[in-house]
C-alpha cells in the first residue's frame, strides 16, 4: 500500500488523451482517483466533481486523472457523456490499482469479490505522496482536495 511521503516510481498509463506517465509530467503536482466504474452513480457524480474544478486545478499546477480497470473506449465514451474535463485512465491490467494499494477485496449481500476502493492520492511535483484519502466519499470530495492542493 503506498504511504504519505512514498517516493512514487515512474508508471505509464494509457489515458483518453494518449499516454500518461509520470516521469514526463513529474514538474506538476498530480491527484490520481481511482473509482470502481465508469457510468456509475458514484463515479459519475465525483469525476463531474473534479472536471467542475479543473480549472482551479489547472491554475494550481496540477493535472487530475481518474482511473478505473474500464477499458479505455468505455472511459472515452464516459467522458463524451458527461462532458467531463479531468483526463480518465484505463487501468485494465490492474498494475496501478494494485501499485497504489486500491484493488481489495469488498464483500456485498455476503458475497466477497474483489474490486476497487475508492481512494484519492495527491502528489506533489517532487514526486512524493502528499496527502491520501481512502474510502472516499463523493460528496465535497473534489473541493478537500483542491483545499489540499493549495497547501502544496
Amino acid at each position: 500500500m503506498t504511504k504519505i511521503n512514498d517516493k512514487i516510481d515512474d508508471f505509464e498509463l494509457l489515458t483518453d488523451v494518449g499516454k500518461f506517465n509520470l516521469k514526463e509530467n513529474i514538474d506538476k503536482n498530480l491527484v490520481l482517483f481511482f473509482f470502481p466504474k465508469a457510468d456509475t452513480t458514484g463515479c459519475t457524480k465525483e469525476a463531474i466533481s473534479f472536471s467542475e474544478l479543473i480549472k482551479e486545478f489547472d491554475n494550481l499546477n496540477t493535472t487530475v486523472i481518474g482511473i478505473s480497470r474500464d477499458k479505455l473506449e468505455k472511459q472515452i465514451k464516459f467522458k463524451s457523456k458527461y462532458e467531463l474535463k479531468c483526463i480518465l485512465g484505463s487501468d485494465v491490467d490492474n498494475k496501478i490499482c494494485s501499485k497504489f494499494g486500491v484493488w481489495i477485496e469488498k464483500s456485498m449481500y455476503g458475497k466477497k469479490y474483489m474490486g476497487i476502493q475508492r481512494s484519492t492520492f495527491l502528489i506533489n511535483s517532487q514526486g512524493k505522496v502528499y496527502y491520501i484519502w481512502d474510502k472516499v466519499k463523493v460528496p465535497g470530495h473534489a473541493e478537500e482536495v483542491l483545499k489540499k492542493v493549495k497547501e502544496l
